[in-house]
């Protein structure tokens, strides 16, 4: 295959596809976005693929894929790695994760850190909607080392998708300290080869 990726740094959901590649020793050309530009001023090379606008998208022999959570699926049936994209548990927690986790700490993170872009209450109700999401993984993982097994060696998309942005947990105002059994999961997908962190490999 020939691959590019198109993210930032900033991005969970860029990272989820990055981690992904890197997991599966995947070789891709990766190119970074300037997302604090305006959409129609990014290069026009990003714009002629990027169906709406946004990071990450991954050109695959010519063909553009969006929306972080879709690419992955579409990594996983194509090579057959990570839950293969067809288990119903796995897709199970991509709709849970871009319902929940997905949507409180990125918001959270990101009004935390440009507190003036924050509509009224907004960061209260994010923050006690992440506080629920958390406690929901943490009593789900409390029992099983992946989301959708218990053996150290079934990690999946879901895994990789729930995860990316609670590696900057600390920047979403939270301490990973407490939630136990998500701290331990985190280390458990540290350990699996080719993982980096976010900033490492969206460098």
């Amino acid at each position: 295959m020939d691959l590019t990726l198109y993210g930032n740094r900033e991005s969970g959901h860029a990272y989820k596809v990055k981690l992904f590649l890197a997991l599966a020793g995947i070789a891709h050309r990766y190119v970074a976005v300037d997302i604090e530009r305006q959409r129609l001023d990014r290069p026009e090379e990003f714009q002629a693929v990027a169906k709406f606008g946004e990071v990450p998208v991954l050109v695959i022999d010519g063909t553009a894929h969006v929306q972080s959570d879709a690419i992955l699926l579409h990594l996983a049936h194509r090579t057959g790695l990570f839950g293969g994209g067809t288990d119903p548990r796995v897709l199970e927690w991509h709709f849970w994760a871009a319902n929940r986790i997905n949507l409180s700490i990125p918001n959270l993170r990101y009004y935390l850190r440009y507190p003036g872009e924050a509509p009224d209450d907004a960061i209260g109700w994010l923050r006690a909607r992440a506080e629920l999401d958390l406690a929901r993984l943490d009593a789900e993982l409390s029992d099983r080392g992946f989301l959708a097994g218990t053996a150290a060696t079934t990690a999946t998309t879901a895994d990789i998708s729930a995860c990316a942005y609670l590696f900057w947990l600390d920047q979403a105002g939270f301490d990973i300290a407490d939630f136990p059994a998500v701290d331990a999961w985190l280390d458990r997908i540290r350990a699996l080869p080719g993982w980096g962190e976010p900033y490492a490999l969206q460098g």
